[in-house]
């Protein structure tokens, strides 16, 4: 059985192959005969907020493979499912948002697990582990000049 959220997901970049493409993206007239909507659509869509495509030196709206997808996801939306333009506004800001916190989760996770990595080393090692700040190595600097630094190992007693 088919989802709501897997149509969504799912991009069309087989047929997009097959649109006239410039250097830097697909023009306005292209996106529009191809999705079946109508150029003043595409306007409104990037003067609501939900498309951004770029400019050419001409001011020719250019649209990236990436705008398609995100174009692909609104008229899902909006033909297929019914949500108005103020819910699929929600609904893309939602998607970022969770986009970021993923992102966030998987930089925290990885310190958490690179914290967990030191601790197993600092807990086989019983003179780090009563250090106030752990260290894997001990090091002693005896004398400091502007041309060299002299460190030795510290002697254990």
């Amino acid at each position: 059985m088919k989802t709501a959220c897997s149509a969504i997901r799912k991009p069309q970049s087989a047929i997009r192959n097959r649109m006239k493409r410039r250097a830097k993206g697909y023009t306005i007239s292209a996106v529009a005969d191809h999705y079946g909507v109508h150029q003043q659509t595409l306007r409104m869509y990037e003067r609501e907020g939900l498309l951004k495509p770029s400019r050419s030196d001409g001011n020719v709206r250019l649209y990236t493979d990436e705008d398609l997808e995100r174009l692909e996801l609104i008229l899902k939306l909006t033909r297929d499912l019914g949500v108005n333009l103020a819910g699929v506004e929600i609904i893309l800001n939602m998607r970022e948002k969770m986009d970021q916190m993923q992102q966030e989760f998987n930089r925290f996770f990885g310190m958490l697990r690179d914290y967990m990595a030191n601790q197993t080393i600092i807990e086989h090692d019983s003179q780090a582990s009563q250090a106030l700040v752990p260290t894997r190595r001990p090091v002693a600097v005896k004398s400091v000049t502007r041309r060299t630094i002299k460190i030795e190992e510290p002697t254990e007693d």
